[in-house]
């Protein structure tokens, strides 16, 4: 009999429970979190049988306590635990990614995104509190760590000695019995039988392939599909950098004369703008498109009144959520950019983009970047002959949380700097030589950035000024803490701040544009999916606009929507099929006469 006090039996009893719960919910509680069901059912998701919970136990088992394959035993025990601990810091990244960006974490790529992760954070909640995040998030792995290290060496004192009992579903997963048997060596039978019975009832579950609500497996191997995609990352990250070296060499546009560029443009100045998180949501989801359908309405009615027509589809983006310049990249170079490594590759490149595609054809181009807060030696290889960035837009106000400017103010100061002083012999209203021919800008817009607080109003275009009017109007607003702990009103005012994006743009186009503008925009990426969901798609708008009709008889055959506005069933193009199609359409080649 035992001389053990019932105190610490109870105390070891519960510490050897709560090692098998800690160790149950890091093999089965999926990266996509949320795909579990809400309310009481989500309880009814975690009845799953961990299929690495069966081999560990099993090998566990079969090892004996003494001897020299027992000296391998605690050690192995212990790397078991720790590879648990970090496969469990990187699902909880992985939750984090696709809260935001809805797809996983690279751990061999995308580690430069944390700091601007850190970034939204200061936004959103404010630098101290961002930096106690930031160490809270240190202090979490460690614990995870050094917890399941220590939850694994646990169970293994157990198995085979005393047993452990984790019962799931009525069977001992691990083969332990938590109110303990006498006979190690009975108890090892049992142990080894237990398991066995829920290999068999594993490989049923997989092979009827029962679903819990969610869509869940009730067979797991959440855990084991994790150490395999963090494992191949890395490989699979290497062969993807073979492939687009190979890509980014096959160019039908990068030998082709100037003169043969984009003919159909010539004498045009174009802008092409990327709307920040402009996505196929805001226009069709019923929750929140309020805002942006009324913008569009009312600026169709006046861009008409100007005598300026519309054409609309829609592109998938490389990214969502966030990695607004793998969308830029993207769409510019005619390749697809959806990860870090194929965007610093391809910004060492000579690869030809639509920037530079219209420099050769003897336009003057420009970035007006106003999310640009330092230095940006990429801004060479898209070919810019000059870029405003934050710095040099002449912006006296205040930002607005990430936002730097609000976007109307941009489109007025690319007015005064640029479109308006210009003429079709290359002069500014100084006499100063810019170029012949006409001007292309690309302007990228970033009030519909998140946080989505505080979003800025519209003010008479007479009024902007060097932005000092934009004070009064962030000191009266919500905070971005205080928006953000109500879910539904996030949705309202992503879909307000798109909305004066568009205002912004367009009303440039109704107030200032003179016959020979074309534009050219689109969003970059849908929102993150506190807004569209887990399952939105990757689609965003495209629109061109224009006066001349000269313009949208080369894309007649685009099959493209008429308006500002694309149909449900309006085409849908990989962002990346962009660039050619634009550089066919308006070349020689695309001349309908």
């Amino acid at each position: 009999m035992s001389n053990e006090k019932p105190y610490r039996r109870v105390v070891r009893h519960l510490t050897t429970g709560f090692a098998a719960v800690l160790v149950f919910l890091a093999l089965i509680v999926p990266d996509q979190i949320f795909r579990l069901p809400p309310g009481n059912s989500v309880f009814t998701a975690l009845l799953r049988v961990p299929i690495e919970a069966l081999i560990a136990g099993a090998i566990l088992l079969l090892l004996p306590e003494r001897g020299r394959l027992g000296r391998v035993r605690r050690p192995l025990a212990a790397t078991l635990g720790v590879l648990l601990g970090l496969l469990t810091v990187v699902k909880l990244i992985d939750i984090g990614f696709f809260a935001v960006l809805a797809r996983r974490f690279d751990p061999a790529l995308d580690w430069i995104l944390l700091d601007d992760g850190f970034n939204f954070l200061t936004d959103s909640v404010g630098k101290p509190a961002a930096i106690g995040a930031a160490a809270g998030a240190v202090v979490v792995a460690v614990v995870l760590v050094a917890g399941m290290t220590w939850a694994v060496l646990r169970l293994n004192s157990v198995l085979g000695v005393r047993a452990l009992g984790v019962n799931v579903l009525g069977v001992n997963v691990l083969g332990v019995n938590v109110l303990g048997v006498n006979g190690a060596g009975r108890r090892r039978t049992w142990a080894l039988r237990g398991l066995g019975a829920v290999t068999a009832a594993w490989v049923a579950l997989a092979a009827l392939g029962t679903q819990l609500i969610g869509g869940i497996p009730v067979a797991s191997h959440t855990a084991a599909e994790l150490a395999a995609h963090t494992a191949l990352a890395l490989p699979n990250d290497l062969r993807d950098r073979k492939r687009f070296a190979e890509e980014v060499q096959v160019d039908a546009y990068r030998d082709r004369p100037a003169d043969q560029l984009l003919t159909g443009l010539r004498d045009k100045d174009v802008i092409i703008s990327f709307v920040e998180s402009y996505g196929r949501d805001a226009l069709e989801n019923p929750q929140f498109n309020g805002a942006v359908l009324d913008s569009l309405t009312a600026n169709s009615a006046r861009l008409a009144e100007a005598g300026f027509g519309a054409r609309s589809g829609f592109l998938t983006s490389s990214t969502a959520g966030g990695g607004s310049w793998l969308a830029h990249a993207t769409f510019l170079s005619g390749l697809w950019i959806d990860n870090e490594q194929r965007y610093r590759s391809l910004v060492s490149s000579d690869r030809l983009t639509l920037t530079e595609a219209f420099g050769k054809s003897g336009h003057r181009t420009v970035g007006v970047q106003p999310g640009i807060t330092f230095a940006w030696p990429e801004g060479q290889f898209y070919g810019y002959d000059h870029i405003y960035d934050s710095h040099t837009l002449g912006y006296n106000g205040p930002a607005f949380s990430w936002s730097t400017m609000p976007d109307q103010y941009v489109m007025s100061a690319f007015q005064k700097l640029e479109y308006a002083g210009r003429d079709k012999a290359g002069r500014d209203k100084t006499g100063r030589d810019r170029g012949a021919g006409g001007l292309l800008a690309e302007i990228t817009l970033t009030s519909s950035h998140t946080p989505w607080a505080p979003v800025p109003s519209m003010v008479d275009w007479d009024a902007v000024g060097d932005g000092s009017v934009y004070g009064p109007m962030v000191a009266s607003a919500e905070s971005p803490q205080n928006l953000w702990k109500q879910s539904d009103r996030v949705k309202s005012e992503y879909a307000r701040s798109v909305g004066y994006s568009l205002d912004s743009l367009l009303g440039f186009v109704t107030r200032y544009a003179d016959d020979d503008l074309v534009m050219v925009f689109l969003g970059d990426h849908q929102p993150a999916p506190v807004v569209v969901g887990q399952n939105a798609t990757h689609d965003v708008p495209i629109t061109i606009v224009a006066k001349d009709p000269k313009v949208f008889d080369r894309i007649a055959s685009w099959g493209w929507s008429e308006g500002l506005k694309p149909a449900a069933d309006a085409p849908v193009w990989r962002m990346d099929t962009f660039r050619d199609r634009f550089l066919a359409a308006y070349g020689p080649e695309g001349d309908p006469h």
